[in-house]
Formats: C-alpha cells, structure tokens, sequence
C-alpha cells in the first residue's frame, strides 16, 4: 500500500505499510518530504481506506 505525491517541486512515493516510509523523492527537500509525511501520518485512516476501496483488501 503506497501514495504518490505530486507537487509542484517535485515528486515523491511513501509506503503506508507496514509504516510509512518514503519510498522514492524526486527533487523534492527534505522540510518539504517531512511536511508530506506529516501529512500522511495525520490522514492516515483516511488514505488507507480510500486505498481499499480503489484497489480492494
């Protein structure tokens, strides 16, 4: 289970399990990675769901 994010700087993939981990960066800074992962980590159930009900259990 992983996200993709897109910004405008750059790119980047987490794995959400089994923790979130960036998997790949492509360009984008280390505070803005952090930033992301905070995200990531308050939306969590959230991503996980939508992830289930996209790609199934």
């Amino acid at each position: 289970m992983h996200v993709h994010i897109y910004c405008g700087d750059g790119e980047a993939k987490f794995w959400l399990e089994p923790q979130i981990e960036l998997a790949r960066n492509y360009r984008l800074s280390r505070p803005r990675l952090r930033e992301i992962e905070q995200i990531i980590e308050e939306r969590y159930d959230e991503l996980r769901t939508a992830w289930q009900d996209r790609f199934g259990r």
